[in-house]
């Protein structure tokens, strides 16, 4: 089990767009380390130890799963990322960008990459001020003082000053959405990427449990005889299954992600049932419908039928292995069809068809950004 642990992150920057850089950086650090739960004012002062422009400088409170020495080393990287070039001489020198952990939880570490808290931050005005603004009973584990009795008793005597300008907060995916839906073809993916999202952001997952449906091999061999008692069995499993789980409230997790939703179960009975027993699965199907939890958002993963041929070959279910492309694109026209016509849904449409979300992580972050950014 993945534990969350808060740390305190100080930016600083001389060059530049100042405030644009500051930004940059706390994107950056919601996309790679964390949620980022708290934004300090930005403060202005000297530079510190060398005379050059001034810092702006601000410190942001973030909830990450990442252990202290990944942290450091995915800081350094953000830092990079923007631009800066660290020089091989020792003493102060601009920053386009500088971060430092000031406190994470409340652990003391000595090792040779890194130490926390920050060996310097008690004597340093910069770093204080825009902690104690956020962080002010938050306790210094080594002084064993509050953050904001420790600025109070602060020696540096150096002019700071906040600028009237407002950082943006990043929201995360937790925070817009109580519940996800992922849907998708036989083969999509959704499965692996709820399992994906949900790991990554602490949700309560939700997936199918179509190994358990024992009409299922029995359907691929003889669609005509078992394609009503695989529609009816898998209706009142996935009633149950979402019903059970949507009422449950897990108080440690962020949000429920589910790799189905229950207007799957129609859209394949249109494919496989005949017409009288489409009518009366129709009938039973309209009145659990009703009862069932709407997603806040309905993301709909399209892979052309190549490719979802060559996944299913890939992922080896022996009894998936003689589905047909006419069979997928039953199934797909099924989907446009509820997709065109549900207007009572957010539906988010994702061609994945040219990604790989598993192996590539920009492929994957592109997906993310489109969640994160979709207007409900």
């Amino acid at each position: 089990m993945r534990i969350q642990r808060i740390t305190y992150i100080s930016l600083g920057t001389n060059q530049g767009n100042k405030a644009e850089n500051l930004q940059n950086a706390i994107d950056l650090i919601a996309e790679e380390v964390g949620m980022v739960l708290k934004i300090a004012s930005i403060y202005e002062t000297a530079s510190w130890g060398f005379d050059s422009d001034n810092f702006f400088n601000t410190c942001i409170k973030v909830t990450t799963y990442l252990p202290p020495e990944q942290l450091i080393q995915k800081l350094l990287w953000i830092e990079k990322e923007l631009g800066r070039i660290r020089k091989t001489s020792k003493g102060y020198a601009d920053r386009l960008i500088d971060l430092d952990i000031l406190l994470f939880d409340d652990e003391i570490i000595f090792t040779q990459d890194l130490i926390v808290p920050h060996p310097r931050m008690l004597e340093r005005k910069f770093a204080l001020a825009p902690l104690a603004e956020i962080a002010q009973h938050v306790t210094h584990p080594i002084a064993k003082k509050n953050i904001g009795t420790c600025l109070r008793e602060c020696t540096d005597d150096s002019d700071i000053k906040q600028i009237q300008h407002s950082l943006e907060r990043p929201i995360s995916v937790s925070e817009r959405y109580n519940y996800i839906a992922i849907e998708g073809n036989i083969g999509a993916g959704k499965t692996t990427l709820a399992t994906m999202i949900s790991n990554d952001f602490n949700a309560k997952v939700v997936l199918e449990r179509f190994a358990e449906n024992p009409f299922l091999p029995k359907f691929y061999k003889d669609q005509e005889r078992y394609a009503f008692p695989l529609e009816m069995s898998f209706l009142a499993d996935r009633y149950q299954q979402l019903s059970d789980d949507l009422a449950q409230f897990d108080l440690f997790k962020n949000f429920v992600i589910s790799d189905y939703y229950i207007f799957k179960s129609l859209i394949f009975a249109q494919v496989t049932l005949q017409n009288d027993e489409y009518k009366l699965y129709r009938k039973l199907f309209d009145v659990m419908y009703k009862e069932i939890v709407k997603p806040d958002l309905y993301v709909y993963l399209y892979q052309n039928t190549d490719r979802l041929l060559k996944n299913i070959e890939k992922r080896g279910r022996v009894y998936e292995q003689n589905i047909e492309a006419s069979y997928l694109d039953k199934i797909h026209n099924g989907y446009r069809n509820f997709i065109k016509t549900h207007q009572d849904l957010d539906i988010l449409v994702i061609d994945v068809s040219e990604l790989d979300f598993v192996l590539h992580k920009e492929d994957y972050k592109t997906i993310l950004k489109q969640i994160k950014e979709f207007t409900i």
